[in-house]
């Protein structure tokens, strides 16, 4: 039985990521540790993973090297971010890190970057004749002739952070002065939002792509959400991340209406906020990874997920207690 152990940076409050992973490495062949870094030391996800990796900062020069040293000293197979801070540092440094015996689950460093600046990811996803919403840089563009109402979304930003709608020429100059972020201006797309969470292979392949429908955000979270059986949903995903070699977890956003999908209008390179629909669903990514960085090559599973899954979710805690040497917990809901 060969033994996978992963590492997940950045974890955050992603403990239902390190829940899912520990289930499939329980219930399934590969025996392994789920360990987990992040800097803020209250992070809930610390007290749910087997062990706890200290690294520095993501925009220290020597995170990369960091990350490779503790794979090869840990044991671990698989590397995969669980936010934005670092999907592009970790694809920088996957040769470093494959040497030390992993594998690192995000796409190529200019196609990691791409999806993160909201210009490159227009410009990729033409290039590639896939639909995107008529975007334009500040400068370029000619206020009196946009196609109100537009959004001024940051180049790089999340969360919703700094996105604001403008319905007109004046309201358009002035959040171009308000806002702290460079940016660029989208046609507000009419229809409805869906997000489609997608698992690619080490080659870049689609083998998962699950619908959902984006019931309730707040804060940029999806916290109601259902699972759909949608056909070309599933399609214009896949063929995104054939189209952009999105190795690992990734997340498509896209707006339709009467039937057309009129554009794709973020790409995360990573698990997306709503993990736990499409994981009820079937699309069981976390066992599909481990598969994946044992050296297994995984069958395309795409539209075999149960539609109908619903999603609801509340808040939930660990209870900790001050010890020498640092916390244990009180009592755990898991």
């Amino acid at each position: 039985m060969a033994e996978v152990s992963v590492l997940l940076t950045c974890a955050g409050q992603r403990v239902d990521i390190v829940r899912a992973f520990r289930r499939a490495r329980d219930r399934g062949p590969h025996a392994g540790r789920v360990l987990v870094s992040d800097l803020d030391p209250l992070s809930p996800s610390l007290f749910s993973a087997d062990a706890v990796v200290e690294l520095p900062r993501v925009d220290d020069p020597g995170y990369g090297d960091a990350v490779a040293d503790a794979c090869a000293r840990e044991g671990v197979r698989a590397v995969l971010p669980l936010t934005d801070l670092d999907p592009v540092v970790l694809a920088e440094a996957a040769p470093a890190v494959e040497r030390a015996g992993a594998r690192v689950f995000v796409p190529e460093p200019a196609v990691a970057l791409a999806c993160q600046d909201k210009w490159g990811c227009h410009q990729a996803l033409l290039a590639r004749g896939l639909p995107s919403p008529p975007t334009w840089l500040p400068h370029e563009a000619d206020p009196a002739a946009l196609p109100y109402p537009v959004l001024l979304k940051p180049r790089l930003g999340f969360a919703g952070r700094h996105i604001y709608r403008a319905a007109d020429p004046d309201e358009l100059a002035f959040f171009l002065r308000y806002s702290p972020a460079e940016s660029v201006v989208q046609q507000v797309l009419p229809g409805e939002e869906f997000s489609v969470d997608c698992l690619g292979d080490l080659d870049g392949r689609a083998i998962g792509a699950i619908p959902r429908a984006m019931i309730q955000s707040k804060g940029g979270e999806q916290i109601k959400g259902e699972t759909l059986d949608d056909p070309q949903l599933v399609d214009v995903a896949a063929r995104t991340v054939t189209a952009l070699g999105l190795r690992g977890p990734s997340t498509v956003q896209c707006f339709r209406e009467g039937g057309d999908v009129l554009g794709i209008t973020d790409i995360n390179t990573r698990f997306g906020g709503a993990f736990p629909l499409p994981q009820a669903a079937g699309g069981d990514y976390p066992a599909l990874i481990l598969e994946m960085a044992a050296g297994g090559r995984p069958e395309p599973r795409l539209g075999r997920h149960t539609p109908g899954v619903v999603m609801t979710r509340f808040l939930d805690q660990h209870l900790l207690a001050r010890v020498p040497g640092g916390l244990a917990p009180i009592t755990s809901s898991e």
